[in-house]
């Protein structure tokens, strides 16, 4: 799927129009020096005339075409050298009315040739961040800020948790859409899988793909609006659709909503369609896995066992640590 297809259409109009509002600023200057200053603007309308002296020279003949457009170069050198320092000389850059682009690369137009530009993909990495739900969480929780040292306390945990990172971030950095690759975190809270899952996301999104992060009330709520409460008069797509078709949906604190017929109907129809689909999904729960099976029915405890990577997270309460350390 890639970049979130909302995102992508915003932004890409917002290049376009980025790009035309360059030109006509640029217009609207060279309008104001001309209105003040006659020369400038019969300078102007010479170097415009450039590609019509250049063909009046091809029609006389080939007999040293390369000197006379040799010498019409020469002379427009000079005209715009003149130019600039009329400009300077009257306090204003020799640029003033250049057309000036916030991305010289690709001229604010998003692409340089067919391939996308450097600040296109950088803004709609910022547009993934602020649409994926993830908020600021992502500002400070990445691999990087994901420190192993809260494990050391055991030895064996600690080996552990370190793979579960090397393994957690080969998964980010390896990210492929549609291949059905979900994840199961389990474990008390304050053990880092809410930092783990963010990490993920982050990475993923940088490398161009979609990603919703949504806790499983928040999830649950969305279902209800649009079963309950969405009217024929609301505009645009449902925002459920995106639980489905999302290059990777990450659903946080499973366990914490209110279970009965609805929410595990809302629960299942998600899980379910995107393994159909083979969509990828990270699943954070604080229950084990007897908790797990005593929640919820047998269509959803097979899917997450078998279809689910399950990682235990190991350790002391980090929020604890650190504030021990305080």
């Amino acid at each position: 799927m890639g970049y979130n297809r909302e995102n992508y259409k915003r932004i890409r109009d917002e290049y376009q129009n980025k790009n035309l509002r360059a030109r006509e600023d640029a217009e609207r200057r060279a309008d104001e020096l001309h209105a003040r200053f006659p020369d400038i603007a019969e300078i102007d309308r010479i170097l415009a005339d450039t590609g019509m002296r250049i063909f009046g020279e091809a029609m006389k003949g080939r007999e040293n075409l390369d000197e006379r457009i040799a010498s019409l170069r020469a002379q427009n050198l000079e005209l715009r050298k003149t130019r600039a320092e009329l400009l300077m000389s009257r306090g204003y850059p020799a640029d003033y009315s250049s057309v000036k682009y916030e991305c010289r690369d690709c001229m604010d137009t998003g692409f340089i040739g067919t391939k996308m530009c450097h600040c296109m993909r950088e803004r709609l990495i910022k547009a993934g961040y602020e649409s994926s739900g993830i908020g600021r969480l992502i500002e400070t929780q990445s691999f990087d800020t994901f420190s192993l040292d809260y494990y050391r306390q055991n030895s064996e945990q600690y080996n552990y948790m370190k793979q579960v990172y090397t393994l957690c971030r080969d998964y980010a950095e390896g990210f492929v859409p549609d291949t059905g690759r979900n994840l199961l975190f389990c474990g008390t809270t304050g053990l880092g899988k809410t930092h783990m899952s963010t990490a993920i996301a982050k990475t993923v999104i940088e490398r161009g793909y979609d990603v919703v992060y949504v806790t499983i009330q928040e999830l649950v709520s969305d279902f209800e609006y649009e079963r309950f409460y969405r009217s024929y008069s609301d505009e645009g797509e449902p925002k459920t659709l995106r639980y489905f078709d999302c290059d990777l949906v990450i659903i946080d604190d499973l366990g914490a909503e209110v279970s009965n017929q609805f929410t595990v109907s809302c629960l299942y129809n998600v899980i379910n369609s995107r393994i159909n689909k083979a969509k990828s999904m990270i699943i954070n729960t604080n229950l084990n896995e007897n908790e797990i099976r005593s929640r919820y029915n047998d269509r959803i405890t097979s899917r997450l066992f078998g279809e689910f990577a399950a990682f235990r997270f190991y350790g002391r309460d980090i929020r604890e640590i650190k504030a021990s350390e305080k």
